[in-house]
């Protein structure tokens, strides 16, 4: 069974880069027809999707969020990491990352939920001033 853990720090100034990792066991980061995703939570409201990789390394980002966002992945490490430019208190929130059929991208990037494929605990990033 696939199982993810995100990693980073908790506490990030403002203006500075938020950079996380997710580290994959239980099979490989490069599978056909799995995604790998970046979702977050802000306190008090929805999923909100950031970007994802795909099998081949091609990556797709929110448009709300793409000119700050940048995924990259470490294949010898099966992890892939999400780095986030010139953060605020706004991007504030739980920082998941997920492993996504294709057959479930519509759905994440329309209405995200933890009911598609398989997800990482969530780790708590606060961006202070």
């Amino acid at each position: 069974q696939v199982q993810l853990q995100e990693s980073g720090p908790g506490l990030v100034k403002s203006s500075q880069t938020l950079s996380l990792t997710c580290t994959v066991s239980g099979g490989p980061i490069t599978s056909n027809g799995f995604y790998w995703f970046w979702i977050r939570q802000p306190p008090g409201k929805g999923l909100e999707w950031i970007g994802y990789s795909a099998p081949s390394g091609a990556t797709y980002y929110n448009p709300s969020l793409k000119s700050r966002t940048s995924i990259s992945r470490d294949t010898s490490k099966n992890q892939f990491t999400l780095q986030l430019t010139s953060v605020t208190p706004e991007d504030t929130g739980v920082y998941y990352c997920a492993r996504v059929h294709q057959m479930s991208i519509t759905t994440m990037t329309s209405r995200p939920t933890k009911a598609a494929g398989y997800w990482g605990q969530g780790t708590q990033v606060t961006v202070f001033s």
